[in-house]
């Protein structure tokens, strides 16, 4: 386990009630020991962010996520990262990274982008109407191929130690295929990490961090349940249906 990505607390918590069974991370309620962790990890972003290109006053702000863990001695900790990528430039090596690996099947999805912006720029060449459209089916397929593999290559592990990629993940809901950038939100990289690592998952929070979107409603700080088109089959895998138990309440 590398210790880089273990946040301890700065607050005390010895007073802080802290429960053993996860929050639903679909509800909009946020535990207190959440709420700590969550603003820890905002003054280290705040910190952070100065040596990062990634401007928020300009630029489009992010959702973040928090993990509460107890760890194998029973004390508690988190952990934290951002959904997506800030950018192709910017890293962070204390954020969980991504489930997916880029080197994995020598680096398929690196070749597979370049070959399509390859076919998009003989696209741009061609005036020939049929060469066109072949290019053009050529580039559908080829997107279509490679995505399946994407998500094929994001694999998941629940309480139980048993993993499922995406595409099975959602075929056994009935969900049809995955969400373009399913697998990269912050609710599910910080579980997996967490199950995998023998860290027991306590308290979750996501946050928004930056300029709201375009025609939504995102303020900075602010909590948000986790997504429900590309989080929700994920989340009831790894967790085994265990957040189902809010909804009996109407959550």
């Amino acid at each position: 386990m590398d210790q880089q990505y273990i946040f301890n607390f700065k607050t005390d918590i010895y007073n802080i009630p802290i429960t053993s069974k996860l929050n639903n991370p679909f509800s909009i309620g946020v535990s207190q020991i959440a709420r700590i962790a969550a603003t820890e990890f905002q003054v280290f972003i705040s910190n952070e962010s100065k040596n990062w290109t990634y401007d928020f006053d300009i630029k489009r702000g992010k959702m973040f996520g928090v993990l509460v863990i107890q760890q194998r001695d029973n004390t508690y900790a988190y952990l934290g990262t951002v959904s997506g990528k800030l950018s192709r430039t910017v890293s962070c090596d204390q954020f969980i990274p991504s489930v997916f690996d880029d080197a994995v099947g020598d680096y398929f999805m690196n070749r597979g982008m370049t070959k399509l912006t390859e076919i998009s720029d003989q696209i741009k060449m061609t005036t020939d109407p049929i060469k066109l459209a072949l290019l053009k089916e050529k580039r559908e397929k080829h997107s279509i191929a490679l995505q399946r593999r994407l998500f094929e290559n994001y694999n998941f592990s629940n309480l139980s130690g048993n993993s499922k990629n995406l595409i099975e993940i959602f075929e056994q809901c009935n969900h049809g295929n995955p969400a373009s950038g399913a697998g990269e939100c912050a609710a599910p990289k910080l579980l997996q990490y967490a199950i995998t690592h023998d860290l027991k998952p306590i308290a979750l929070a996501e946050f928004w961090w930056g300029n709201s979107m375009k025609n939504e409603e995102r303020q900075h700080k602010m909590f948000y349940p986790a997504c429900r088109d590309k989080c929700r089959p994920i989340l009831e895998f790894m967790l085994e249906d265990d957040l189902l138990y809010e909804r009996r309440v109407g959550v």
